[in-house]
């Protein structure tokens, strides 16, 4: 599928990335201005961050930018932090309140329907795809959306973000059993902060796709990059030490996700 990479594994849980990807298309380009063009809002390196991680999952990894449209927003434009500052459907500013685009290019309404059904659209069909197939082989589905920020952006938030945010929309997109399985494999490891429901609590991913009631259960983790960049600055490089360390607490979060989901105890409570 164009700009969409997918990977169907035989498990019940399902990687999302919706802001791995770093291509732009020719008339994207040319309408952002220098600031915008250096792409600094990607969740840089995260899809080298989680290969491996769980041999049975499947993915779903958005290969455009988030500049052309943010596949984690809703497609409605409604904002998700109402009252915060943060960025829309198709961003005009970047996480530190600069603009991104030519002042002569900003684009309209026309222009953000067609990039909704050109790249938005069909992110989210190839999730609702995977959600399903997993769910008729397991009665269930597990939804883990992978996503990694600057951990200072004054923008955003105050200080220094915790290294692991975990995000469940205050627990109403997955049983507790799954927000406590990511809890404490993050809480556990030693050298790392964690937070459940702080800054971050699930983008439009975690919250539309969320319905424990259906039997998908979805969950968020908003990962600091400094845990695995050489820098949270340009040329934002992959650091396979600090990657190693860190991989530990997210192998054993996924390894209990996969291992409640095979238990058949989800399956049983959607009937």
């Amino acid at each position: 599928m164009a700009w969409i990479d997918i990977e169907e594994g035989d498990g019940p849980v399902l990687l999302a990335c919706p802001h791995a990807g770093t291509e732009l298309p020719d008339g994207v380009a040319a309408k952002l201005n220098g600031r915008g063009s250096e792409l600094i809002d990607t969740d840089w390196r995260i899809d080298a961050l989680y290969d491996g991680l769980l041999a049975s999952a499947s993915r779903v990894t958005a290969r455009f930018h988030r500049y052309v449209i943010d596949a984690n927003r809703d497609p409605s434009g409604e904002s998700l932090y109402p009252g915060q500052n943060t960025t829309g459907l198709v961003p005009v500013t970047d996480f530190d309140g600069a603009p991104i685009w030519r002042d002569d290019a900003l684009p309209d309404a026309d222009e953000i329907e067609a990039r909704r059904s050109e790249f938005h659209a069909p992110y989210h069909d190839a999730v609702a795809a995977q959600i399903a197939r997993i769910k008729s082989r397991w009665g269930c589905a597990i939804v883990y959306d992978c996503h990694s920020i600057r951990s200072e952006i004054l923008f955003l938030f105050d200080g220094r973000l915790p290294d692991f945010n975990i995000g469940t929309n205050e627990g109403a997109t997955c049983v507790p059993e799954i927000e406590r399985a990511v809890a404490e494999a993050c809480g556990q490891a030693e050298g790392f902060t964690s937070v459940v429901n702080g800054r971050f609590k699930g983008g439009w991913t975690t919250r539309h796709y969320g319905r424990p009631e259906g039997g998908v259960h979805a969950i968020q983790m908003e990962l600091s990059q400094r845990t695995y960049l050489e820098s949270e600055e340009a040329p934002f490089a992959f650091d396979a030490a600090k990657a190693d360390i860190v991989r530990q607490p997210l192998r054993a979060a996924l390894e209990a996700l996969d291992a409640i989901g095979r238990s058949g105890a989800l399956s049983a409570r959607t009937h």
